[in-house]
């Protein structure tokens, strides 16, 4: 059985358990501690998250979900090492946290060269950013990156099911 191997990340609160939970077969796994910052008290934050998919008899998908953190910079090099692609999320409603998608890209451009997507959630919300816009504050128009930009409701599977699709292409489409 072929498996395929596909990170997704992003910063704290943009879906990246809801995104693997929205397409996994399995109860998805997840390695949870309670953050330091008294805004997010209230939830648990999810440091590892595992699910899976399979196609037929031959393939199965693998996500793994992570945060950008510096402590856990070991297992961002362990799945990086067999990663087939990276699914990068940003919050739509929160464009303060564009400058720390950015340092993800950068820090995901330099230890792998693994096709990428950029899955832009919360763009139904009121005070979104534009797929545009988005698109602009995240320097994906540069020649640094060219992964495209793709808007994505985590929790609903016919989205983020669509988003995978996307990367798939990408992923045929990268020389090798």
């Amino acid at each position: 059985m072929e498996i395929l191997r596909v990170v997704v990340t992003g910063t704290t609160g943009v879906g990246k358990t809801s995104f693997i939970r929205a397409v996994s077969e399995i109860d998805v796994a997840s390695l949870e501690r309670q953050p330091t910052n008294i805004d997010l008290q209230k939830q648990s934050m999810s440091t590892l998250d595992f699910g899976r998919l399979t196609f037929g008899d031959y393939q199965m998908l693998h996500l793994y979900g992570i945060p950008e953190s510096p402590h856990l910079d070991f297992m961002w090099d362990i799945l990086l090492r067999r990663a087939h692609a990276c699914v990068v999320l940003v919050d739509a409603q929160r464009p303060r946290d564009f400058r720390s998608t950015r340092r993800i890209l950068s820090n995901l451009s330099r230890r792998s060269k693994v096709p990428m997507i950029v899955g832009l959630t919360h763009a139904d919300c009121p005070d979104a950013w534009t797929l545009a816009n988005a698109e602009l504050a995240l320097g994906l128009k540069s020649d640094r990156y060219c992964s495209p930009l793709v808007i994505v409701n985590a929790t609903q599977p016919e989205s983020v099911l669509r988003s995978l699709l996307i990367l798939t292409r990408e992923m045929i489409n990268v020389p090798a």
